[in-house]
């Protein structure tokens, strides 16, 4: 009896670990591709991450909490004054959020942004990214999970060259520093890092 109930215990410790790491975000890989979701745009139309307007550019992806979020409201604010910036080093901007078109031209009329925005970004599609991602802390935050902030650079071979995931709103890559990055990596042909995986050459 004792032993039956010990294997029972540790099944059911088994199934939950199972069922939580169905719901963990996998977390994307540094010079692999991102995944080809395709979102609906602020203004009409779709984007998919990843494809570019001209090839030989870069894609810059931020991916912000919502209009709840104070402090994505001033990255965004942030970022516009940046926009000619990313955009002479060659990189388009995109943002995303799991925001409903309301919430995400409401934000985009508070910050002035003027980059493209898609929303709708379902959890599904979050876990696909290898986001974190939060429950609200109540009611008036919003009502559904978000994900957390995150940045994807994705060069103009199609490849991911910079990753910046937080399970905060804290912390965020510092969009001046980004941009240094984009342009210096852009212009002295620095490799993709962090690529490491074992077993392999």
């Amino acid at each position: 009896m004792g032993i039956y109930f010990t294997l029972t215990v540790l099944s059911n410790e088994v199934a939950s670990l199972l069922v939580i790491n169905r719901m963990n975000s996998m977390k994307l890989r540094s010079g692999g591709t991102i995944p080809a979701i395709t979102l609906p745009l602020l203004g009409g139309g779709r984007v998919t991450l990843g494809q570019r307007r001209y090839p030989e550019n870069w894609q810059v992806i931020f991916v912000y909490r919502g209009l709840h979020c104070p402090l994505c409201k001033r990255y965004l604010g942030k970022l516009k004054t940046l926009k000619e910036g990313f955009e002479a080093a060659g990189a388009e901007l995109l943002a995303i959020s799991g925001d409903p078109e309301e919430r995400a031209q409401a934000m985009i009329e508070e910050t002035g942004l003027d980059i493209p925005v898609a929303y709708d970004l379902s959890i599904e599609q979050m876990q696909e990214l290898g986001l974190y991602i939060s429950n609200p802390r109540s009611p008036e935050e919003t009502d559904r999970p978000f994900a957390e902030p995150a940045m994807y650079a994705i060069n103009e071979k199609g490849l991911i060259h910079l990753i910046d995931l937080s399970n905060t709103p804290f912390n965020r890559s510092d969009l001046d520093e980004l941009l240094d990055t984009v342009e210096w990596v852009r212009a002295n042909n620095y490799p993709i890092r962090g690529t490491y995986c074992e077993g392999t050459a």
